[in-house]
C-alpha cells in the first residue's frame, strides 16, 4: 500500500525527468499547510532566487502563510526576482502536487507578473 506522500513523490520525480530534457531554470513549488516555497533552479542544480511566505516582506503584506492570498504573493514575489535576474522563461515543476487551490494561483500571479510557462 502507498501513502499519498510516495505517491506525490513519483510525480514529482516523472515530472522532473522531462524538465530536464528542456534544459530550462525550473520553478518548483512547495507547500507545506502552513507556508508555501518557490525556488527558480538551474539545471546544474543552483538555485538562483527563492521566495516563501517565512521572507519578512512577504510576511508582512500576509500574516497567515497557508492560504491562497499568500501563494499569490509568493508568485509575485518570486517573478520580480526572476526578472530582475533576467530569466523570463521557465518550466514550472509543481513537485507532484495538483494544479489546484495553492499551487495555482501560485503559478497564476508568476505569469501574470512576466514569468513565461
Amino acid at each position: 500500500m502507498q501513502n499519498k506522500k510516495v505517491v506525490r513523490l513519483r510525480r514529482a520525480k516523472k515530472t522532473r525527468s522531462k524538465i530536464k530534457e528542456l534544459f530550462l531554470p525550473r520553478l518548483s513549488v512547495h507547500r507545506t499547510p502552513q507556508h508555501i516555497y518557490a525556488q527558480i533552479v538551474f539545471p546544474d542544480g543552483t538555485i538562483k532566487a527563492c521566495a516563501s511566505t517565512l521572507d519578512s516582506e512577504i510576511k508582512t503584506e500576509c500574516p497567515s502563510g497557508g492560504n491562497v492570498n499568500a501563494a499569490k504573493v509568493v508568485g509575485k514575489f518570486i517573478a520580480v526576482k526572476a526578472k530582475a535576474l533576467g530569466i523570463e522563461k521557465v518550466a514550472f515543476d509543481r513537485s507532484g502536487f495538483k494544479y489546484h487551490g495553492r499551487i495555482a494561483a501560485l503559478a497564476e500571479a508568476a505569469r501574470e507578473h512576466g514569468l513565461v510557462f
